[in-house]
């Protein structure tokens, strides 16, 4: 269903009994929606499940950049006021992740708990010149020339070769993302300043990352574990960086029990 919601056209999705817990879902850069597939089939027997595709992704408007972590917070915020959904429980996974950390922080009381998936608070060392560099890549010559890249980092090889119909899926939401939203959320990501500020997030938080995570590194989630007070930190091996698509089954089963013990 599209909605508009912080000046913005948003598609979004939400299913599950009414008067059940709320889960919003934010997913990746260069996805949409339909990421969470798996996770909500899973959830929306029990849950409210909300989730949108990002200003500039999947059916979305766009927007000329630049965007901030504001920005995508108050898109949240925006969302969940249209379908009037004051509280609940917040799932983000890459650029969802940093945006569940800042819409924690901006919007305290609207968080029951928080699952950051491979994701940062702070750029890992040796990241900061690659953001310019694939903003003007893009710029010149489109959203196409991210796709081998993004499927070589996003995935461990044998999850694609025995998932052939998972890499189709995959490559269609990189192409369909706008170049303004790409370009929009990659000048949120180069800013990124949520190192410490993260230390004032209360809700019960869940920061789980794959092993094999080349973007968002082991370490960058243990840097975000180390700052968020009694927040758990799981690492699923043989993994990448886009869990819930990767590994549903595990990746579901954390986020259930993560759910059932905040609920």
């Amino acid at each position: 269903m599209i909605i508009t919601a912080n000046g913005n056209e948003f598609d979004t999705r939400l299913e599950g009994p009414e008067g059940a817990p709320v889960v919003t879902l934010s997913h990746s850069l260069c996805c949409d929606l339909t990421a969470w597939d798996e996770l909500a089939e899973d959830l929306k027997s029990d849950y409210r499940v909300l989730r949108y595709s990002l200003r500039g992704h999947g059916e979305s408007g766009s927007t000329p950049g630049p965007y901030d972590f504001k920005m995508l917070a108050a898109d949240v915020a925006g969302i969940q006021d249209h379908y009037g959904v004051s509280r609940g429980h917040f799932i983000g996974l890459s650029i969802g992740g940093m945006i569940g950390q800042e819409f924690t922080l901006t919007y305290p009381e609207r968080v029951e708990s928080l699952v950051i998936s491979s994701s940062l608070c702070a750029l890992p060392d040796g990241a900061a010149a690659l953001w310019p560099e694939r903003i003007r890549s893009v710029q010149e010559n489109g959203i196409q020339e991210q796709e081998d890249s993004s499927m070589a980092r996003w995935f461990v090889p044998e999850a694609l070769a025995k998932n052939p119909t998972l890499e189709a899926r995959v490559r269609k939401m990189i192409r369909e993302t706008s170049v303004d939203g790409y370009v929009g959320c990659c000048h949120a990501i180069a800013g990124i300043d949520m190192a410490g500020r993260n230390q004032a997030i209360t809700a019960p938080t869940l920061v789980i990352v794959g092993r094999d995570d080349q973007g968002t590194p082991v370490s960058s989630s243990e840097l975000i574990h180390s700052y968020i007070k009694g927040s758990e930190l799981v690492v699923v091996d043989n993994a990448s960086h886009q869990l819930a698509m990767e590994k549903p089954e595990e990746f579901n089963t954390h986020m259930r029990r993560h759910l059932a013990a905040n609920s």
